[in-house]
């Protein structure tokens, strides 16, 4: 008699939930959704949004001499078609792209199966079938399908571009760069060029970061309402995500949301830590709302059970006070060296955990520039000028080597020809 085990085992009853059915886990109400932001983003011109962003990569591709570009980075492609397909899951397998010929067609290759996701964009002259050839889906097939996506591209080079075999790249694997050279094509980093068409933004854009804020301004409101004891660090961030999907809005760039001593120094994820009252509660935005545009403010506050505590206070005002004092010097002009030259002195005692830059640019994602401190500037500064209508975030963490506490504070503005307008309406203290 065969001993083993049959192949199919009964299946076992499935176990009762440990949890009590109360009206705590069955009442799943949703946040209400404000309907004039709705309204908002649906009111935005996507066609001349559309139209300003391409013909800013065009320029470049003029600037520079290059024959065309491929993009397969999701914030380029975004940029470049107002395309998002699968999300996050394109961020870390890079397998649709796009052409953009400098005088011919932009060309999206996409899935199959959601090409109609694209077919409506009145700046896409073309969308073929992606050939991806990451390993996942070629598996060892890589070899044969980077040849047959790398012969695709050199024929468009060859019908749209002539002699000219300069073409622009952004994210491409050693093999896939290998077949493009070996069709006789010259490879340029497509980054510098798509960071400078970028920085700039046209009224739409602008309006698209004013909804983007407005979702944001909304969320922190929910959040400072829900601050009570009791509640957790990921309970709270939830509300800023929640908040964000169900207007239109995309994801979060971090989980940055500390109470207590998780506050200094910085960077921390939220967890499940439960916030006591007059613990102080620290966090990032980095929200990519709706239309895709980056919302990054931060807010400090202290949970209600207990008085602001003196230190707490000056903390706070600390950084307001860095944050003020740095926004004076935003006019169009202004380069980054006499900003970091000229910016608020951070005093010694705060020194070691400041923030890694005083400032950064936003759109779709953090951009170009990012504004070094002046004694940083050395290792790793770089020169430039503040124009009228970059939209920048000025950063500021205050907090000691080895104290219980430290407060971070940022502020988003639309830099005008008359300095820097302020996006949130989120007071940056609220003590």
């Amino acid at each position: 008699m065969n001993s083993r085990q049959p192949l199919h085992q009964p299946v076992p009853p499935r176990p009762q939930p440990a949890f009590r059915q109360d009206r705590a886990v069955t009442d799943h109400r949703l946040a209400p959704v404000d309907p004039d932001l709705l309204q908002a983003h649906a009111a935005i011109d996507r066609v001349a949004l559309r139209r300003y962003r391409l013909e800013r990569i065009r320029q470049q591709l003029r600037e520079h001499d290059y024959a065309g570009v491929l993009l397969a980075d999701p914030i380029n492609i975004r940029y470049a078609t107002d395309t998002n397909n699968l999300g996050l899951w394109v961020m870390h397998s890079p397998s649709r792209y796009v052409f953009i010929a400098t005088e011919g067609p932009l060309v999206l290759f996409e899935f199959s199966s959601s090409r109609h996701n694209s077919e409506a964009v009145e700046t896409i002259d073309q969308i073929r079938p992606a050939i991806p050839w990451l390993y996942f889906l070629a598996g060892p097939r890589v070899e044969e399908k980077a040849s047959q996506w790398a012969g695709e591209i050199a024929a468009l080079m060859q019908q749209h571009a002539g002699h000219n075999r300069r073409l622009a790249v952004d994210r491409c694997d050693p093999l896939g760069s290998a077949k493009l050279i070996g069709h006789g094509l010259q490879l340029f980093d497509a980054q510098p060029l798509m960071e400078q068409a970028r920085r700039l933004k046209c009224r739409e854009e602008v309006a698209s970061h004013r909804v983007s804020m407005a979702v944001c301004d909304l969320a922190i409101a929910r959040m400072r309402h829900s601050l009570v004891p009791g509640v957790t660090e990921n309970q709270l961030w939830s509300i800023l995500h929640g908040t964000n999907v169900a207007h239109g809005g995309e994801w979060a760039e971090s989980r940055l949301l500390n109470s207590g001593q998780r506050t200094n120094p910085w960077f921390q994820d939220a967890s499940d830590k439960p916030i006591d009252a007059g613990e102080m509660v620290c966090f990032d935005t980095d929200m990519v709302g709706p239309g895709g545009y980056l919302s990054d403010i931060s807010r400090s506050f202290v949970c209600p059970g207990k008085a602001v505590a003196a230190e707490q206070r000056r903390l706070l005002e600390t950084a307001a006070e860095q944050i003020g004092r740095n926004l004076e010097l935003l006019r169009p002009g202004c380069s980054f060296r006499e900003f970091a030259e000229h910016c608020w002195a951070v005093p010694e005692r705060y020194r070691h955990n400041r923030y890694m830059m005083m400032l950064h640019g936003v759109g779709l994602v953090d951009e170009y520039p990012s504004v070094a401190y002046a004694v940083d500037f050395a290792e790793w500064g770089y020169d430039g000028h503040f124009e009228e209508n970059m939209v920048v975030s000025v950063e500021s963490f205050i907090g000691e080597q080895g104290a219980a506490q430290g407060v971070k504070l940022e502020e988003q503005v639309l830099i005008t020809a008359r300095g820097p307008e302020i996006l949130s309406r989120t007071p940056l203290l609220d003590l």
